[in-house]
């Protein structure tokens, strides 16, 4: 009963689609939410390598503009009772001169949802995360547990340390899955 959209404010990694480039996250994001959106509202920047988003833009001749997100949320945020916005590279990933995602973060003013891939480094890149995040003056709303490496050792050992250290709760765990699917992910979460 929830009227949401899926907000990918930056997008590198896209393929052409009818003459246009697409990213498949904003894709599927565009796709579970509520109304019909243009394709630019739900993902203002996107850009074909899958590199980081400000060399992606500088190769593209386009900067990245705050305002630009802000005023197509704005627009979502018209029509919906709830937006879930996916960043892009992680919190400090720099977007163009003077911003950065956390910056992008901070002018959308959403809570965040840390998501943390477990892997080797997983303790160390999450516990410095939540750090930013909360010294940036942003709200941590929760941590999810995403298991990227079937290979990894320790991982119960690994999810009760960050569940130790981190200062907000898990708000679920995704297990590894081959081809992941929204579907899948989204019963692995609510089953949480």
């Amino acid at each position: 009963g929830i009227r949401a959209a899926g907000f990918k404010p930056v997008a590198a990694g896209a393929d052409w689609h009818d003459g246009n480039l697409q990213n498949a996250d904003a894709m599927a994001l565009r796709a579970a939410g509520a109304g019909e959106f243009r394709y630019p509202t739900v993902n203002p920047y996107c850009f074909e390598p899958a590199v980081a988003p400000h060399l992606a833009a500088a190769e593209a001749g386009v900067t990245i503009d705050r305002d630009t997100v802000v005023s197509a949320c704005a627009q979502l945020a018209s029509a919906c009772d709830f937006i879930v916005a996916e960043g892009a590279g992680g919190w400090r990933v720099p977007l163009a001169p003077g911003l950065d995602m956390q910056g992008m973060a901070l002018a959308l003013g959403f809570p965040v949802l840390l998501v943390v891939g477990l892997r080797l480094g997983c303790l160390n890149h999450a516990l410095l995360s939540a750090e930013a995040i909360l010294a940036a003056g942003c709200t941590l709303a929760g941590w999810v547990a995403n298991r990227v490496d079937p290979e990894m050792l320790l991982p119960e050992e690994n999810l009760a340390t960050l569940a130790e250290r981190l200062p907000v709760p898990c708000l679920g765990q995704v297990p590894w899955m081959p081809r992941p699917q929204p579907e899948a992910v989204a019963a692995a979460l609510a089953a949480a």
